[in-house]
């Protein structure tokens, strides 16, 4: 199993780490910016270096009724979509996230899972939490594997699809 929140929030890693990108932390306590990635009740899938894709938009239907004195279009708000949300990593034990995937092509609609997702300040505080609803992992890139030596970290990359995006502050 993959360690708690509150572990991989205490772990320490030197400058070569691959859970820590120059300037931002990942899992890594006393370094700024740590983001800790939690699903369903607390399962922890640890420390990620890059997140990109939290957003949400609203659509609009404009409209103009026959009878209108001015001729402009009104609008009113209509469904809000949740963008896609990528998590990457340096690769680690990815049992847990595996047997995610695997539910989701048996399971369907009943693997969805919440996820949080926080971001952590240098002194371990929460930030911010921004909470994901009715989340289905939709793709999984493992790392580029070269057998040329140096330094490459083999990367692993997730992309999770939701169905609803929430903030909380700290």
């Amino acid at each position: 199993a993959l360690p708690t929140v509150r572990d991989w929030a205490s772990v320490r890693a030197d400058e070569g780490s691959p859970h820590r990108l120059p300037g931002f932390g990942c899992g890594v306590s006393g370094q700024v910016g740590t983001v800790i990635v939690t699903v369903g009740t607390g399962e922890a899938f640890g420390g990620f270096s890059d997140v990109s894709g939290l957003q949400t938009e609203i659509t609009v239907a404009e409209y103009r009724t026959g009878n209108e004195k001015l001729n402009h279009a009104r609008k009113v708000q209509g469904i809000h979509k949740v963008g896609d949300v990528t998590l990457k990593r340096g690769i680690v034990n990815s049992a847990d996230l595996w047997s995610w995937i695997q539910d989701t092509r048996i399971k369907g609609p009943d693997a969805k899972k919440e996820v949080s997702i926080t971001l952590r300040d240098e002194a371990g505080k929460n930030v911010q939490t921004w909470n994901l609803h009715s989340v289905i992992p939709l793709k999984y890139t493992g790392p580029t594997l070269a057998a040329k030596g140096g330094g490459d970290v083999a990367m692993e990359e997730l992309v999770l699809s939701s169905e609803g995006l929430d903030l909380a502050a700290a």
